[in-house]
């Protein structure tokens, strides 16, 4: 048999042109000291600040990452994200060339997933899915605008008073205890009427050092809701390492990240704060990091700056999508002057301050409205609810005063008493239960009904019912009222003598 040689020859030259080799450098180190998610690395002398690590474990399908946090003369301290009981003294760590990514996108919608965003809800992997840096810089000054979209909470004390706008950054600030994730919590639910419309606003709730069992009784009542079909839930619980509280909420703020910059509307709710910056504490001294006031570390305040200047309106040409930040900080004894407290109230565009003495007196939310702020969300608000609820702070601030001074058992004379009736009506009118957020318009309609004088001859159990009552018959009888209100989103004139009617038809038909 006669081999062809020119044939032969020719199929080597090809396959000798297609073959190419990619040299791979990978640089390793060895692990010389390990402990509570800390680990200190020798070999790595190419590392770069926060690049991502990859530790060989004794189960070489699974790796475990890490990150890269100080960078010494010969040795390189790193932190161990997940089951870092797996890495031992004499591990192998690849550097990988790249900063920490987390997944993002529709796929991860009513997911509850781990500080990496890997799925913990036992309903298998993630699809459609595609990574993100957790750590960026913040857009800057050029790449926004002024914040002027409502982002409506559906908690009228919050809608009327202290209003947040989307893109704006909301302090939730309290004692344990007094309410702080109800607020949160609410503010998902209130979302779901715009959930399919063009105002849909994506919701991530990070869960920061919290037990399990609150985190699931929380995914159940937004599931219960229906609204756990925009929300993704981030849970960095309290029996997860300090690595992995540290970076949770920059994790969920990636995830929301990427909506905003898709010309959606983002709310981000970080659960809280405070126990983020207990980790970080607890990590930055393990790394031998010099400790300063309270023993946290110098760069505390950039911990949080850097997270919560993130959250913006973004400018038309960058598609006007927006990140809302509503951070939670727990105080002790009420002391909102304490270190992380007034680091993040310097940071943030206001906050909301509940209180325990009003908590336990029945007033929830149980907001002081004295304390309470909103820097930027006025200019959000619609006209109606500005008309409506303008002077409402004052009242309610000089009520408070007034209280106090009755308490004292003086005779008051009779404009005194009736501001004092019509401000605990008003207190009245601004209880909410958990769970059933209020439209805006039908806020408006309250307020407006204590306002104006509707309820200043009941008594104060029957407020609750009247107002409930009240609701029903603007949905009723008196529905081309509230829709003549629903269309302008102001009121004029001739909507007051209308809406002034109707209040008092129904008023003179009431029984109690």
């Amino acid at each position: 048999m006669k081999i062809d040689t020119d044939e032969i020859t020719s199929i080597i030259k090809q396959e000798v042109d297609r073959f190419a080799t990619e040299l791979e450098i990978t640089q390793t180190g060895t692990v010389v000291e390990i402990g509570d998610g800390i680990a200190r690395i020798y070999g790595l002398s190419q590392a770069m600040a926060g690049e991502m690590l990859e530790f060989q474990t004794t189960d070489s399908a699974q790796s475990v990452r890490g990150q890269v946090m100080n960078l010494e003369q010969d040795i390189v301290g790193a932190v161990i994200f997940g089951d870092y009981l797996q890495v031992k003294e004499g591990t192998t760590v690849r550097s990988t060339g790249e900063l920490l990514s987390v997944p993002v996108g529709d796929g991860m919608l009513g997911r509850v997933v781990n500080a990496l965003g890997e799925p913990i809800d036992g309903r298998g992997p993630i699809q459609a899915a595609e990574p993100r840096k957790v750590d960026i810089i913040a857009p800057g000054i050029a790449d926004r605008q002024p914040v002027h979209q409502p982002m409506q909470t559906g908690i009228a004390a919050i809608d009327s008073m202290i209003p947040i706008g989307r893109g704006q950054r909301e302090l939730i600030i309290g004692d344990r205890k007094t309410g702080k994730t109800a607020v949160a919590v609410d503010t998902i639910i209130n979302q779901k009427k715009f959930y399919g419309t063009e105002d849909e606003m994506i919701c991530i709730y990070v869960a920061v050092g919290q037990k399990n069992s609150t985190v699931a009784s929380v995914v159940d009542a937004l599931r219960e809701h229906g609204a756990m079909d925009y929300t993704i839930i981030v849970n960095a619980s309290a029996a997860e390492s300090a690595p992995m509280q540290y970076i949770a909420p920059y994790s969920g703020c990636a995830m929301g990240e990427h909506f905003m910059w898709q010309g959606k509307h983002a709310l981000c709710i970080y659960d809280d704060l405070t126990k983020q910056a207990t980790a970080y504490r607890q990590l930055s001294l393990l790394l031998r990091r010099p400790p300063g006031r309270e023993a946290y570390p110098g760069d505390v305040f950039y911990l949080h700056s850097r997270l919560l200047e993130r959250a913006t309106k973004l400018s038309d040409d960058n598609g006007a999508g927006s990140l809302t930040a509503l951070p939670v900080i727990e105080t002790q004894e009420g002391d909102v002057s304490a270190y992380i407290p007034t680091n993040v109230i310097s940071i943030t565009d206001g906050q909301i301050y509940l209180e325990p003495e009003l908590f336990f007196a029945g007033v929830r939310p149980a907001i002081n409205v004295g304390l309470s702020v909103s820097r930027v969300g006025g200019n959000a608000q619609i006209k109606a609810m500005k008309q409506t609820a303008g002077s409402l702070r004052l009242d309610l601030a000089a009520f408070r005063e007034l209280e106090a001074f009755a308490q004292l058992g003086t005779d008051l004379d009779k404009a005194t008493q009736a501001q004092l009736d019509r401000g605990a009506r008003m207190v009245e009118i601004l209880k909410q239960d958990q769970y059933v957020p209020m439209d805006v318009i039908d806020q408006v309609i309250l307020i407006s009904a204590g306002s104006n004088g509707i309820l200043d001859d009941l008594e104060l159990e029957q407020v609750a019912p009247f107002n409930a009552r009240l609701i029903e018959h603007f949905a009723g009888p008196a529905a081309s009222v509230r829709e003549e209100l629903v269309q302008q989103k102001a009121i004029s004139d001739e909507l007051t003598g209308k809406l002034k009617q109707a209040m008092a038809e129904f008023r003179s038909g009431w029984t109690g």
